[in-house]
């Protein structure tokens, strides 16, 4: 039966979020519904919001970095009772059965991804309405088991955050004997730093603000380095194996491929509308390379929360209230938040 829910939505790339009515599927057998406790808040919901990557619907409701406390499981639900703590991230379905999907990169199904909000809904039609809402209803194949934190909401923004920098740091091998660089102190570049320090590799962090370098070391970095000043720059020029490029504005990419030793990579996370210029010479010498990565698999993802609970990561926060959402947003545009916005969900009610 489908449900009618309260969510925080926006009809419009120029109209606030407010608060307003959606429907949620009725439980399927494979499904799990839960009663959402917190949802953090992306800077891909921003660009999302503001239709910067031209590919927004209206109407939208983001969110992504669910967590939450299972209410109602399908008859062929396994691993979930009611009760239990879940989490939904990214990625909510794909087609399960093309190499992409055989690998657990469901982020790159050739069928196409069903994320979190924003895509084309199987069940309901129109898109997928997101994590800023009461419920949500997911595939069990797609839930994900929330170990025990300390602070649940601290750790939401790992759904989104923490497996978009842990799996370019497992897949790009950072740990012991490792120089892995972190540019930009921001929603991912924080929880980056705490990933890589964990995974035993030495941590150097870029920064554009004199006030993040003494922060960037209470994270865990072992070294900070602040990009306007050459001297400090040419201290790692030739020295790094990877740099994780959380960077969401313009900037030159050239700069930190110089920072790499030789067959090192940077990898961007961040998403940047503009696009980037790479010199052949910065590649060519020293066998450089400039790659991507997109979020991780379910499995990579279960994997990637059991690491965090193991080591006791989670995000640096900033609770709000439902109420508080736009500004929330104006906050985030600015760059105003460390490090990451989560809202307390009951707030909704």
């Amino acid at each position: 039966m489908i449900k009618s829910i309260k969510a925080i939505g926006t009809d419009s790339s120029t109209h606030p979020l407010q608060v307003f009515s959606i429907q949620r599927r009725g439980l399927l057998p494979d499904d799990v519904e839960m009663e959402i406790l917190y949802c953090g808040i992306c800077h891909s919901d921003l660009h999302q919001v503001k239709n910067d990557f031209g590919a927004s619907h209206y109407p939208m409701v983001p969110g992504h970095e669910i967590v939450g406390r299972v209410t109602a499981v399908g008859s062929e639900v396994k691993k979930f009772n009611v009760g239990d703590f879940a989490a939904v991230g990214c990625i909510v379905d794909s087609c399960g059965t093309c190499p992409a999907c055989e690998r657990d990169l469901q982020q790159f199904c050739a069928h196409g991804t069903t994320l979190s909000f924003n895509t084309p809904d199987k069940h309901l039609g129109g898109m997928t309405l997101g994590g800023f809402a009461q419920t949500y209803v997911c595939k069990e194949r797609y839930t994900l088991k929330m170990p025990h934190f300390d602070d649940m909401a601290a750790a939401a923004p790992l759904l989104c955050a923490g497996i978009t920098v842990y799996s370019p740091l497992k897949h790009w091998q950072a740990g012991p004997g490792k120089v892995v660089g972190v540019l930009g102190i921001g929603g991912l570049g924080h929880v980056a730093i705490k990933i890589a320090r964990a995974m035993g590799a030495q941590v150097v962090v870029y920064t554009t603000s004199q006030a993040k370098v003494a922060d960037a070391k209470r994270l865990g970095a072992h070294e900070a380095v602040l990009t306007s000043d050459a001297d400090q720059m040419k201290k790692f020029a030739g020295k790094v194996d990877l740099i994780i490029d959380t960077v969401s504005g313009k900037h030159d990419i050239n700069a930190y491929l110089q920072q790499l030793a030789i067959d090192g990579t940077v990898v961007l996370v961040g998403l940047p509308p503009e696009p980037i210029e790479i010199g052949a010479f910065n590649v060519v010498k020293g066998r450089r390379s400039f790659a991507g990565s997109n979020i991780g698999g379910i499995d990579e993802t279960q994997e990637m929360l059991a690491f965090c609970a193991e080591h006791n990561i989670t995000a640096d926060i900033e609770m709000i209230t439902a109420a508080q959402v736009n500004d929330a947003f104006e906050r985030l545009e600015k760059g105003d938040v460390k490090y990451r916005f989560v809202i307390d969900m009951s707030t909704l009610n």
